[in-house]
């Protein structure tokens, strides 16, 4: 087997002749109940000298089956797949969820898989996955269709934080709420923004305050405000520390799309056209109007100081 790849289709999977251990759920934001699914894939396939992977879909079943209330995603496909791979699977299979898809039978969904993954052996799935027509299917029936097959299927419990299971709806509402040290402990990593540096009206660096500027705008976006983050990329072996904005920004422009900007708390590397990482840690305060330009720069000034404050128990995993 190569190293880790990502796969366009389960039509495209090619695997060489060995048990194949295959995780299915759609995953979005890679929590720590998905890993767990994931994680036992694995482990099972390891333990059987196989092969492990992942299958999961593109967009959510639901932009197909309630068009204009689809559920907005934590991510994109390309950054699910990314984290996924970090799991230690042999690949990732991004299946396109569509009408003739939708519209499989429960009962012909296992054969679907093994028509096309003939090394299959085991399949691991949370315990509250429902597949096929309506989303008929169920774990029982799928242990039950597996046996006919010689598939086991593998049941992995929730994860529980504080007494409550993770889901990603649930993370969807935190992040919205900006209570993103709880959304961090769901997901078992830092809630990420990726994206590419773009020219700004460098106002500013006129207040003593340059950022790097990302447009940048989620389907399940956080709350508008200030976060204390941790920035990465080329230019820079360990991640810095930074304060960001997240919004309209109300003051200097009140844009139609929100955009990402980050000020980084000492000397930055980056500039326009570099690619960053943007790790959110902490919620500072939410995004407001300011009277004018001098009194956002006191704000920003205060913003900072919260930001140092934050990093400053030297725990926090960057440079400053």
């Amino acid at each position: 087997m190569q190293p880790p790849a990502r796969l366009e289709g389960i039509a495209s999977a090619r695997f060489p002749a060995r048990p194949l251990h295959l995780a299915i759920g759609m995953f979005d934001g890679v929590h720590l109940g998905h890993r767990a699914v994931v994680e036992s894939a694995v482990q099972s396939a390891r333990g059987e000298g196989g092969l492990s992977a992942v299958l999961t879909f593109w967009p959510h079943p639901s932009a197909v089956l309630r068009p204009g209330r689809a559920t907005p995603l934590l991510q994109d496909a390309e950054t699910k797949a990314a984290l996924l791979l970090r799991l230690g699977v042999d690949a990732v299979i991004t299946q396109g969820f569509d009408p003739a898809l939708a519209a499989l039978e429960s009962s012909e969904f296992l054969p679907w898989l093994r028509g096309h993954l003939p090394g299959l052996v085991a399949v691991h799935v949370g315990e509250n996955f429902r597949f096929g027509r309506g989303r008929e299917g169920d774990v029982s029936s799928m242990v039950a269709a597996g046996r006919g097959l010689g598939l086991h299927v593998f049941s992995t419990a929730r994860v529980n934080l504080d007494g409550e299971p993770i889901s990603s709806t649930a993370i969807r509402g935190l992040l919205a709420a900006g209570e993103v040290t709880a959304v961090n402990a769901r997901l078992g990593y830092p809630y990420q923004a990726l994206g590419r540096v773009m020219g700004g009206k460098r106002l500013g660096r006129t207040i003593g305050f340059p950022t790097l500027n990302l447009p940048w705008a989620p389907a399940a976006a956080p709350r508008f405000g200030v976060y204390a983050v941790r920035v990465s990329g080329s230019g820079s072996a360990v991640p810095l520390a930074g304060v960001a904005n997240y919004g309209l920004r109300p003051t200097v422009e009140n844009a139609a799309d929100p955009r990402l900007e980050v000020h980084v708390l000492g000397g930055c590397p980056w500039g326009e056209g570099d690619e960053i990482t943007v790790e959110w840690l902490a919620f500072l305060r939410p995004e407001r109007r300011f009277a004018d330009v001098a009194e956002l720069g006191a704000q920003i000034a205060r913003d900072r100081n919260a930001a140092l404050a934050f990093f400053g128990s030297g725990d926090s995993g960057v440079d400053r």
